[in-house]
């Protein structure tokens, strides 16, 4: 038996859009469930996001240390982005925010985990990318912006990260799954990485495909 989350909607009697933001949306919708019971559920549409593990050869991973307002925290957190450029490759967007975030560039590239950020009442799709050989750019850095203004880079070694979470220091959501899946990949020698342009089972509704 294969263990796999199964995509597929249940039918949708109705819709209503109840706030349209910079970001991301809100609807409402009427679902019809198999047992034949009606449900109303309350959804945030997101564009979904792609990050970056990128790993030197000391097994160091580049964080960046980024203010959230809405947890009213500076986090630990790995290079990330929106899918908000639309007909964007993943990967690509991907290797833009690590040079945009960190000023860095990759050789290789491989998918380390996909994950879905709250699917209780988001559609968030999250797919974490495994960069090595890992350098800073040319040229000239980023022009960045807000809270990337001022955002601290550092090397960080994965067994330090790792056990920053287990002791509860570390939370921000993409980094912990980063760094365990990292950490379990390792231990497997590797073998478990996927192609970077492997299908995304749960990915972005633009581009959902599947193996």
């Amino acid at each position: 038996m294969t263990i796999a989350d199964r995509f597929g909607r249940h039918p949708v009697e109705s819709r209503s859009e109840v706030f349209r933001g910079r970001v991301w949306d809100v609807a409402t919708e009427t679902v019809l469930l198999p047992s034949g019971e009606r449900v109303v559920r309350d959804m945030v549409e997101h564009p979904s996001a792609v990050a970056v593990l990128a790993l030197d050869d000391e097994g160091r991973v580049l964080v960046v240390h980024q203010y959230r307002h809405a947890a009213a925290a500076t986090l630990w957190e790995l290079p990330a982005g929106l899918l908000d450029v639309a007909g964007e490759d993943p990967i690509l967007a991907a290797s833009r925010e690590l040079w945009e975030e960190t000023h860095h560039v990759a050789d290789e590239w491989a998918v380390l985990v996909d994950f879905l950020s709250s699917p209780g009442f988001c559609d968030e799709a999250v797919r974490i990318y495994l960069a090595r050989g890992v350098h800073r750019a040319e040229g000239v850095a980023h022009d960045r912006h807000g809270e990337e203004r001022d955002m601290p880079v550092e090397w960080v070694d994965l067994d330090e990260l790792v056990a920053g979470i287990l002791r509860g220091d570390l939370h921000n959501p993409t980094l912990v799954m980063g760094a365990l899946a990292a950490m379990a990949a390792r231990a497997a020698g590797w073998t478990t990485l996927r192609d970077p342009r492997s299908g995304w089972r749960f990915g972005p509704r633009s581009m959902r495909q599947v193996d």
